[in-house]
């Protein structure tokens, strides 16, 4: 898989996961005494980076055997490179 299919798959994943973002911080919302989230928008932050991050893996893990370092680098490089965009979603 080249790398511009793995970033137009990683960016897939992450507009897929910001689409989610209403339903998490309603959740949140709903569920504060159970959940104890201090900073609803840094708790779905964290989830939607997970998302990307483990997602990426995953393709990668379809497409062939796991993940080598270099691999997760790339992914990783990837995903923050869109890290301002998903702020930008999460917090605005």
């Amino acid at each position: 898989m080249s790398e511009d299919q793995l970033e137009a798959l990683i960016i897939q994943v992450i507009n897929g996961a910001v689409t989610t973002i209403p339903s998490y911080l309603d959740e949140i919302k709903e569920n504060k005494e159970v959940l104890k989230v201090e900073n609803p928008q840094e708790f779905v932050y964290g989830i939607v980076m997970g998302m990307a991050l483990g997602m990426g893996g995953a393709i990668l893990s379809a497409q062939k055997e796991m993940p080598t370092e270099e691999d997760q680098m790339k992914i990783r490089d990837i995903v923050y490179k869109h890290i301002p965009e998903i702020r930008e979603r999460i917090f605005s």
